[in-house]
C-alpha cells in the first residue's frame, strides 16, 4: 500500500473517531444531565413531602444543605438557595404531562431555574422549552426571549393570514405555527423609525438573532433577492426557507402601517418563487409582511381574495415603555430577594 492511500485512508479513520468521540461526548452529557434532574427532581420531591415551607423550614434546609456539603464536599449544589429550588422544581412540573417532564430532563438546571422562575402556567413554560430545545439556546437568549413575552407574541395575540383558504389542511397548522402576531426586533439596536432598506440591513447584519426570533427550521436565503420573470426583475426584501414546512418564506418589511396593496405585490412575488424556484418535492411559498402597525384595515377581507399563503404581522423596535418599567421593578425586587437569600445563605 503507497503512502498516499495510507494518507488517506488515516484521514478517513481520524475524521471517524473524532465524529464518534463528539458524537459520545454529547450522549454522555445528556445523560449525566437527565440523571441530575432525576436527582434534584427526587430531591424536591421528598421536600415537598414533608411540607417543608420558607419561614420555619428555613432553618431545616439550612441544616440539610451543611450535613449534605459535609458528605459530598466535591458537590456544589446543594446550597439552600438550590435545594429550595428543587423544591420550586418538583411543584412547577408535578401535574405535568410524562412527555413534557421527560423535555424538562434534557434542559440544563440554570434553564430550568430560570423558566419556573419567570412564567406562571405550565402551557408558557412549554412553549420555552420547546423554544431552547429546537434552538439550542443558551440561557441569556433564553431570558431575552423571555422577557420580550415571547409566548404571549407568538400563542395568544390574533395573527391574520389566509392559509386556511389557500393551503392544504395537513400544512395549515404548521404554517400558522411559523408566524408570529408581533416580531421584538429591539436586538437590532433601534430606536427610532428607519426606512425600509435601512431596517433591512440592519436585520441583516443580525440574521443570527432574526433567525431567533423567527422561529425554529429558518435559513436564511439573501436580502433584495433578485427574481426574474418575463424579462422583469422584482427584489424581495428577505427570503427564507424553513424546514419544518417545507417552504420558501419571502418577508417584505414596511416602515408604516399596512396597506392592502401590499397583499397584491406579495402574492405576485409567491407566484414567482413557486414557477422559478420551488422544487417538485417542496411546499407552496409562503409570505409575510412585516409592517410597523397593522393599522385599522380589514386584514382578513384584504387576504381573502388572494389565492397565495400570506400573513401580516407586526414588529416592535422596543419594549413599550409601561413594560420597561414593570420589567426594571421586577427585576430590583428579585435581586433584592436574591441577596437577602445569599446573606443567609
Amino acid at each position: 500500500m503507497n503512502n498516499k492511500v495510507e494518507h488517506n485512508k488515516y484521514g478517513e479513520m481520524l475524521r471517524y473517531i473524532i465524529t464518534e468521540i463528539k458524537s459520545t461526548r454529547v450522549t454522555l452529557a445528556h445523560r449525566i444531565n437527565s440523571g441530575m434532574m432525576q436527582m434534584y427532581w427526587n430531591i424536591g420531591k421528598r421536600l415537598s413531602v414533608e411540607k417543608i415551607e420558607k419561614g420555619y423550614g428555613a432553618s431545616v434546609v439550612k441544616r440539610l444543605s451543611a450535613d449534605l456539603q459535609q458528605e459530598f464536599p466535591e458537590t456544589t449544589g446543594f446550597s439552600p438557595r438550590n435545594l429550595w429550588n428543587m423544591k420550586n422544581f418538583f411543584e412547577f412540573y408535578a401535574l405535568a404531562d410524562e412527555k413534557m417532564q421527560r423535555s424538562v430532563a434534557l434542559l440544563p438546571w440554570r434553564h430550568n431555574i430560570l423558566i419556573i422562575s419567570k412564567v406562571k402556567t405550565l402551557e408558557e413554560a412549554k412553549y420555552y422549552i420547546e423554544i431552547a430545545h429546537e434552538n439550542s439556546m443558551s440561557r441569556d437568549v433564553l431570558l431575552n426571549f423571555i422577557k420580550a413575552d415571547s409566548y404571549r407574541n407568538a400563542k395568544i395575540l390574533p395573527k391574520h393570514n389566509n392559509f386556511a383558504l389557500t393551503l392544504p389542511e395537513g400544512l395549515q397548522e404548521q404554517a400558522n405555527e411559523i408566524l408570529k402576531s408581533t416580531y421584538n426586533l429591539e436586538m437590532l439596536g433601534l430606536r427610532q423609525p428607519l426606512k425600509e432598506r435601512e431596517l433591512e440591513q440592519r436585520i441583516v447584519e443580525k440574521i443570527k438573532f432574526f433567525l431567533l426570533e423567527l422561529g425554529a427550521g429558518f435559513t436564511f436565503v439573501g436580502n433584495q433577492y433578485r427574481l426574474t420573470y418575463n424579462e422583469e426583475e422584482y427584489f424581495v426584501d428577505l427570503l427564507f426557507y424553513n424546514r419544518k414546512v417545507r417552504s420558501l418564506v419571502a418577508i417584505e418589511l414596511k416602515v408604516g402601517a399596512f396597506q392592502p396593496e401590499y397583499i397584491g405585490k406579495m402574492n405576485y412575488y409567491l407566484g414567482i418563487l413557486d414557477k422559478t424556484m420551488r422544487e417538485e418535492y417542496e411546499n407552496p411559498s409562503i409570505g409575510i409582511i412585516l409592517c410597523a402597525d397593522k393599522g385599522k384595515v380589514d386584514i382578513e377581507l384584504a387576504l381573502r381574495d388572494f389565492n397565495k399563503p400570506i400573513g401580516v404581522a407586526e414588529y416592535m423596535l422596543q419594549f413599550p415603555e409601561k413594560a420597561i418599567k414593570e420589567l426594571i421593578n421586577k427585576e430590583v425586587e428579585e435581586f433584592a430577594a436574591e441577596k437577602i437569600l445569599q446573606k443567609n445563605d
